[in-house]
């Protein structure tokens, strides 16, 4: 084996004694490993960067390839962005993997033959983070999803699934109600599928879904979702199976790739030697399998079973009647290192498929659909809340080419034929459409917007409305 480089951040909290812990024990087992520290995160932070890393770090990170983080603390307030979100962005890591298994008996659970992988799209939806404040009353987050974000990441679940033999990939996504956005995902999770005859596919609600996860998890395998549901529920399924504490994340790219613990900083814990190092363990044992040191990786997680069998364990998983010592960070570690060439007894012994190459070709765009403007939507800031009033107020803006067709409140048809009984705030979405028989273009939604300026209408966001390839690519109200 080649020594490979790696960035290597210890972080905030307990994060310094879990990476001193893991990169312990992986050394000990003969990782063929070159350490280049950085520091990220409070530090880096505190002394003024929003970002949490400055730019000789991330030139490391960019020049290194693989980056082993363990958890830092962002600073409450003051605008201080995620580096955890930012990383994955900058980087292109747009697969996060998450395994999530049951140590049953040892790790308490009530789901003894849990073994699933949560495969989370890591770039978009809405962790791009766009925000605003409209009115006084009303703010927005925007929730974007893309056509490449979404093939790149159902491709890299059925890839995975069929290079690790799992048998069935499943799509959790709420497309019943976000029809633009999550159903854009599920469309090509379908595209996909047939792609992989030999794999079996599904998709579910994610409110069913996610239900159906926390009770019966032993009915999935793998499971790909956009990025909100994706953390969220990988936090839930690594907690049914065990614990937060013992899940390993990888985040994979085309060019980097970046391995962690799923869980916090801790900062309650730290300095004390009771953290349980498991967890960033699980992501530099991905980290082995990814710089193709199987051997060491398995090495490493079949010491770590024997140690778990043992009854060897930390604070957080420790159990009387269940476990045998409760030991601190460093003790685990060593306890750990002492068992490297064992195997477990009763847990399943980890055999790593070597060489693995996942089919994950460069995405191809696609040809431009006609693409053709068919009405607006002035959202409007007006704050007497009487629809009667608002409609006399935006009537004044109905021309030849456009007029009001329908005004909503928080997505609810308010008129026509809206209901007294419906709570409105001062935020409302007015879709004026062209009048029979007229085309439209810019210039008619540009003296559109000037008359509302003039008649001092406050409007505050405006949509175009299309269709693409004659297809309405814009929701309908709610009720309507």
């Amino acid at each position: 084996m080649k020594t490979k480089k790696i960035t290597v951040a210890k972080g905030d909290g307990i994060g310094p004694e879990i990476m001193d812990a893991t990169l312990k024990i992986i050394l000990a087992a003969g990782a063929k490993i070159e350490v280049e520290e950085i520091e990220v995160g409070e530090k880096v932070y505190l002394a003024g960067n929003l970002a949490g890393i400055d730019k000789a770090s991330w030139d490391i990170i960019r020049k290194n390839k693989v980056f082993l983080k363990a958890p830092i603390t962002t600073p409450q307030g003051g605008g201080y962005k995620s580096l955890n979100v930012t990383t994955r962005k900058f980087l292109g890591l747009y697969a996060n993997v998450r395994p999530c298994a049951s140590l049953h008996p040892y790790v308490s659970t009530k789901h003894p033959v849990m073994d699933i992988v949560i495969i989370r799209e890591n770039e978009e939806d809405l962790y791009a983070g766009i925000e605003h404040q409209q009115t006084d009353e009303v703010v927005q987050c925007l929730k974007l999803i893309s056509r490449p974000g979404c093939e790149k990441i159902v491709r890299y679940a059925f890839e995975y699934a069929k290079q690790y033999g799992r048998k069935k990939v499943t799509c959790f996504t709420k497309d019943n109600i976000m029809k633009q956005t999550d159903g854009l995902f599920h469309q090509v999770f379908d595209e996909i599928a047939k792609e992989y005859p030999e794999i079996e596919n599904e998709h579910w609600i994610i409110d069913i879904g996610a239900a159906k996860m926390a009770d019966t998890p032993e009915l999935f395998d793998v499971i790909v979702m956009p990025n909100l549901y994706g953390d969220v529920l990988s936090d839930v399924a690594a907690q049914i199976a065990g614990s937060v504490g013992l899940a390993g994340s990888a985040n994979i790219g085309e060019e980097c790739a970046m391995f962690e613990a799923i869980h916090g900083s801790a900062p309650r814990r730290a300095g004390q030697n009771m953290a349980n190092p498991s967890g960033l363990l699980q992501g530099a044992i991905q980290m082995l399998c990814h710089i193709g040191q199987t051997e060491v990786a398995e090495k490493v997680q079949n010491a770590w079973l024997t140690t778990i069998e043992e009854g060897i364990h930390t604070y957080d998983i420790f159990k009387e009647g269940t476990s045998k010592q409760k030991v601190g960070t460093k003790e685990f570690a060593d306890e750990v290192i002492n068992n490297l060439g064992k195997k477990p007894s009763l847990l399943k012994e980890v055999v790593y498929k070597k060489n693995v190459v996942l089919n994950l070709p460069k995405y191809v765009r696609k040809e431009p659909a006609k693409k053709d403007l068919v009405g607006v939507d002035l959202f409007v800031h007006f704050s007497n809340y009487e629809v009667d009033d608002l409609v006399k107020l935006i009537a004044i803006l109905n021309s030849t080419k456009l007029e009001l067709s329908m005004i909503t409140n928080r997505g609810i048809k308010v008129w026509p034929e809206g209901f007294k009984e419906t709570f409105c705030t001062d935020h409302w979405r007015c879709r004026f459409k062209p009048t029979k028989g007229n085309l439209i273009n810019k210039n008619d939604i540009i003296e559109l917007l000037i008359s509302a300026y003039q008649h001092d209408i406050d409007i505050i966001k405006t949509e175009n409305l299309y269709e693409f390839d004659g297809k309405q690519a814009y929701s309908l109200g709610q009720g309507q």
